[in-house]
């Protein structure tokens, strides 16, 4: 077993990584011994020096890589190193001396209030389970804030229609409980309904499933949400974590506090969730009772 796939494996195993972050990394090590490659460099990682991460970060930027996606791969490798170094297969980190490019902020990108509404109310998604589904996943990303993984790895026993709340299951396994209002309950009863109709109970665990009754993946959802985002706003990017920072946003202009908002959406920690004070342009003359626009 190579290097880099003993680490896989320990992200997957050790680590408890989720399947989709493990592909992440192994693309950005792929890409990264791809150019070593091409460089006439040895693809050992003890052979590597901080001179070839330093061109490595060079080749990126001067194929227009953002400064972010730069900064995501390199702290791919950082995390690869220093579990070389915890294993003893090399003895210093040629990360160490790499300084990175500094990083331009960019806000989030969000859909304004009055599309969402225009979408959810005035949007025909049809009767069937094919029309219900997808507007129940719309809903469930802009109205809990949840990742995409998140909503696909949902599970049955992890939505409690009588308590009206959901057991999400975000980064390193970590679990929070996410509240959910009334008018969508029913609107998630009404999902049930068409998808035991359509499936027999014992089709699978999944919450949420393809049409034909499997597990949803990551452009399948990634298909729904653009396609439907695509009828109410211009925005470039239109995916599902788009209504992740679209809920945080909105959340924000109705006067939850920050501290609530990073409950609900599963950060670390507060600095992740201030970036979206900046999207909040609008003074509030009150409190409401409910912080969503649409609770």
């Amino acid at each position: 077993m190579s290097h880099k796939e003993s680490f896989l494996q320990y992200l997957q195993i050790e680590k408890r990584y989720s399947p989709h972050t493990v592909r992440s990394y192994k693309n950005d090590l792929d890409q990264f011994y791809s150019f070593l490659s091409k460089q006439g460099l040895p693809d050992d990682p003890v052979a590597v020096t901080s001179h070839d991460i330093r061109a490595w970060i060079v080749n990126m930027l001067d194929n227009n890589y953002t400064t972010v996606s730069v900064h995501r791969k390199i702290s791919c490798l950082r995390v690869f190193y220093r579990y070389l170094r915890k294993e003893g297969i090399i003895k210093s980190d040629p990360l160490e001396k790499v300084v990175l490019p500094k990083r331009k902020k960019t806000l989030p990108v969000f859909v304004e209030e009055t599309a969402m509404n225009k979408l959810l109310d005035d949007c025909s998604f049809g009767d069937d389970f094919t029309g219900i589904r997808n507007r129940t996943i719309i809903e469930m990303l802009y109205l809990t804030g949840m990742r995409r993984s998140e909503l696909i790895g949902l599970r049955k026993q992890d939505v409690d229609l009588s308590e009206g709340s959901l057991k999400v299951t975000g980064k390193r396994n970590k679990q929070r409980i996410i509240p959910v209002v009334k008018p969508f309950v029913k609107h998630l009863e009404e999902y049930e309904k068409a998808r035991n109709e359509k499936f027999t109970a014992a089709v699978n665990d999944w919450f949420f499933i393809s049409d034909k009754g499997n597990k949803l993946y990551d452009k399948y959802v990634y298909n729904i949400v653009n396609s439907y985002l695509a009828i109410v706003t211009t925005i470039e990017k239109k995916s599902p974590h788009i209504l992740r920072h679209t809920f945080a946003t909105h959340m924000l202009n109705r006067g939850a506090d920050l501290n609530s908002i990073k409950e609900l959406l599963g950060h670390a920690n507060l600095s992740a969730t201030q970036i979206y004070t900046h999207n909040t342009f609008e003074k509030l003359k009150k409190i409401y009772k409910q912080a969503h626009p649409r609770a």
